[in-house]
């Protein structure tokens, strides 16, 4: 009955047209409400402690629902539900690869990480080994791979503005991409890491709960009946074969070794992503890391499973070629899907969702790596440990105002690239620069400094160098440069199956041929810090 009623409800909504007033409305009075909890929460930041980690004061759950927040970005709903609209099979892909890459983190490095460190990913990295040269290496791969993420998130910025309101000239979006980095600026100069938190748990609720809900409806229109579903979308799907969406080869079928690649910077990447392991530091015992987590996968997992069905909902009731010659381009599926559904409220509603999502996942990132760079550089290199930890704040907040300059001119430039595919190149030089440094610091005694730069530096390097010579700058017409250009000598999309093989090799190489050996003291205290938490901050309950 409930079933039947909500099929005879959906099916008697008629879109309409967009409604931009109604769009940026909704939009500012979410900007309100999150500007006070940041403004509010930014009074507690009595210290560095509270800046970079919230003063550990977060809960299981709350954590669980920023963790969410942060790692659900604008690839999550904008990018990866218009792949799946126009690719299909291929483009679910990206939310397997997701979904797995949150558990590899999980079991690999995350409690262990969190165990260990203080504040920043080099804390881990530079517990055992020399201060100096490791911290440079780790404070210089986290702000190369929080820039590419931020990159992702501006394109999405600029994509989804151009769509609500209609703004289709270039001008237009780079006016808004530095809109939203302003706004990003003052999320985290005025809150720190605990009105970012907030930010992130208040998104996190928002866009679960937008995605089951415009899950739900499309199902009813369906009949809840998945296979009904898949069948529209083969049916609407008429600029490809028939069933090609539902088979794998649509977007890499040409290319299965640029699969395998993207496929393993996604799994490997997520435990190389400084901003999502910097959540586990925001709370106070081990016990509550482990909720969290618990909390995180439910979260995450579910709405993984709705990123399918609002993909195939798009690509039957938009069509996959509505959805690339709107403004935004691949990434318009999940908004011209909410306006079909339930004409311009929805829209609002769901565009406001999106931009909620960037704006707290670039706060999150930016605070990360503004922290390591004040933590990491000006604290325990140029000060050697001995500096004001207020005036590593300052240098911290300084560091955020130029990473937001960057950030908005780097999001002008990569207007139109699916941000799906921007997120899984920052994966790449997540998993090729830091994975490999992570995973040996932690679980190899033989590791020593040299091997630890020459991994972070190698990885970095190289996965930079690829992508530059590959596809995606230039020889395509989706390309940065356009076709016009074509200097692509590295036919990979994505440099993961390369750079990812190498950053492990260069750390095995350095350490064995290191002259220097590193103290096993320092090795063995570090392993039982790692596996039980002793000499964290409460991380053990007596």
């Amino acid at each position: 009955m409930i079933a039947s009623t909500l099929h005879a409800f959906a099916t008697a909504v008629e879109p309409t047209e967009n409604n931009p007033v109604l769009n940026i409305s909704i939009f500012l009075a979410f900007v309100a409400v999150t500007l006070i909890v940041v403004i509010r929460a930014g009074r507690n930041n009595k210290s560095a402690a509270d800046y970079y980690t919230g003063g550990r004061s977060f809960t299981g759950p709350q954590n669980g629902f920023a963790i969410a927040g942060d790692y659900l970005s604008a690839a999550s709903f904008l990018g990866i539900v218009g792949a799946i609209a126009v690719t299909g099979y291929d483009g679910f892909m990206y939310s397997i690869g997701f979904l797995v890459a949150w558990l590899v983190a999980l079991l690999l490095v995350a409690e262990l990480m969190r165990n260990t460190g203080k504040f920043t990913m080099a804390d881990v990295l530079s517990f055992r080994l020399k201060q100096g040269p490791v911290r440079v290496a780790a404070a210089t791969t986290t702000l190369a791979v929080c820039f590419f993420y931020l990159l992702a998130q501006m394109a999405g910025a600029g994509g989804l503005v151009s769509l609500l309101l209609g703004i289709n000239d270039k001008l237009g979006q780079s006016i808004v991409v530095v809109v939203v980095g302003a706004l990003m600026i003052v999320y985290v100069l005025v809150g720190g890491m605990k009105g970012t938190t907030w930010v992130q748990i208040i998104k996190a609720f928002l866009l679960i709960l937008g995605a089951l809900a415009m899950s739900i409806w499309v199902l009813a229109i369906n009949g809840f009946n998945l296979s009904a579903l898949l069948e529209s979308a083969v049916a609407t799907s008429t600029s490809v074969p028939a069933d090609a969406i539902l088979a794998p080869g649509l977007k890499y079928g040409a290319n299965p070794l640029d699969f395998i690649s993207l496929a393993i910077a996604l799994v490997l990447g997520t435990a190389g992503l400084p901003h999502v392991l910097m959540r586990f530091y925001t709370v106070p015992t081990a016990k509550e890391a482990r909720r969290s987590v618990v909390w995180a996968i439910w979260l995450i997992g579910g709405f993984y499973i709705f990123t399918l069905v609002l993909g195939f909902g798009a690509a039957a009731l938009v069509g996959g070629e509505a959805i690339l010659a709107a403004p935004g381009g691949v990434n318009s599926a999940a908004p011209l899907l909410s306006l079909a559904l339930g004409g311009p409220l929805l829209l609002g509603f769901i565009s406001a969702i999106a931009f909620a999502t960037i704006l707290a996942v670039v706060a999150g990132i930016t605070i990360t790596a503004a922290t390591s760079f004040a933590h990491d550089i000006y604290g325990s290199v140029i000060k050697k440990g001995k500096g004001n930890p207020d005036d590593e704040v300052k240098v911290a907040r300084r560091t955020v105002v130029v990473i937001g300059v960057l950030a908005i001119a780097g999001g002008i430039g990569v207007q139109g690239q699916n941000i799906a595919f921007l997120v899984a190149l920052a994966f790449a030089v997540a998993a090729s620069a830091n994975l490999p440094t992570i995973l040996f610091s932690l679980f190899w005694r033989g590791f020593t400094t040299r091997g630890a730069v020459w991994s972070m530096y190698g990885g970095l390097t190289s996965a930079i160098v690829l992508i530059v010579l590959s596809p995606v700058f230039s020889g395509t017409p989706t390309s940065m440069f356009g076709d016009g250009v074509n200097f692509a000598i590295f036919p990979l999309s994505n440099p993961g199956i390369i750079s990812i093989p190498l950053g492990f090799f260069l750390g095995w190489l350095g350490s064995v041929t290191s002259t220097v050996k590193e103290s096993p003291s320092l090795a063995a205290e570090m392993s039982v810090r790692s596996l039980t938490g002793h000499g964290a901050e409460k991380a053990v309950e007596h």
